[in-house]
């Protein structure tokens, strides 16, 4: 299937400057620093190409809950509906995906074990808060409520300028397929995504060196992997954060404390939306981290 647009997307990453030696060596400096420009292209999902670079993207999305589900057949589910939905590349349309986003109708899939699975396990987490609760009415059996779970992933070097194309591009998919009479009707939007906060390094605290200073409470601040879930959160429903099933192994939380003092323990989130919420929240994710709002 053809790529449904290029767009060059500069992202400024510093080079390894060229060894100097002697009085060069001293006067180098960051300023000395090669920039690259990094060319984003967007693509419909590949059935033939990304599934692989998909499945690694959910595992990273689901962190250790990742083994509850079926990756398998939640890509598969992914690349059955190639027009909607988009994948972000770097080497052309046979690479491995870096960023992807879709969404999913609950109520047209509610057969399939997956979606089993995933409805029950974001109506269990959506008891971590009273403003979330109401999700495990919106999925039952009874309720005529459709609802679009958007999944989205990226690796952790992707600039956030990526995603507002991505949201555009789903809106304009959605208002084609509705055309269609294609079922994404939706009432409502879930947004699956990851928050974190920081804890104290085990390592640190193992080592017989002084102790840092100890900061405030960690746990009182949270962090988000995807910036725009913030721009989200003012146009919800609902939202939350909630405990993961699986336990993390020992020290995992030093393993992802890379350029920090402090360790990292991730825990699940998601957003709920009403979809007539939804437009003026994706203008606000484009607002808030640039990016062209329309595509070439």
């Amino acid at each position: 299937m053809a790529k449904r647009k290029s767009r060059k997307d500069p992202e400024t990453l510093e080079d390894a400057p060229a060894r100097a030696s002697g009085a060069d060596e001293e006067e180098s400096s960051d300023e000395d620093m090669d920039m690259l420009d990094v060319e984003f292209e967007w693509f419909d999902p590949q059935p033939g190409v990304d599934f692989h670079g998909l499945k690694t993207l959910l595992r990273q999305l689901f962190d250790v809950d990742a083994e509850l589900f079926d990756l398998s057949a939640l890509s598969d589910l992914i690349l059955s509906q190639p027009l909607l939905g988009s994948t972000v590349k770097t080497d052309g349309n046979e690479s491995d995906p870096f960023a992807f986003l879709t969404v999913l109708n609950m109520r047209q899939h509610q057969d399939k074990q997956v979606i089993k699975d995933l409805t029950r396990y974001l109506a269990d987490k959506s008891k971590s808060s009273p403003s979330t609760d109401q999700l495990s009415a919106l999925l039952g059996p009874s309720s005529t409520a459709e609802v679009g779970l958007i999944l989205t992933e990226r690796f952790v070097n992707m600039p956030a300028e990526i995603v507002p194309p991505m949201y555009n591009m789903l809106l304009e998919e959605i208002s084609w397929a509705l055309e269609e009479k294609e079922p994404y009707n939706f009432t409502h939007y879930l947004v699956l995504s990851k928050t974190y906060t920081e804890v104290e390094s085990k390592l640190d605290q193992e080592d017989d060196r002084p102790q840092k200073k100890k900061r405030r409470d960690p746990k009182e601040e949270t962090f988000y992997f995807h910036p725009e879930d913030e721009v989200l959160h003012k146009h919800a429903l609902a939202q939350c954060s909630f405990e993961y099933t699986k336990q993390s192994d020992e020290g995992a939380s030093d393993a992802k404390r890379a350029f920090q003092e402090m360790g990292i323990r991730p825990t699940g989130h998601m957003i709920l939306l009403e979809a007539s919420k939804f437009e003026g929240a994706v203008k606000a994710v484009g607002e808030y981290l640039g990016g062209q709002s329309t595509m070439s």
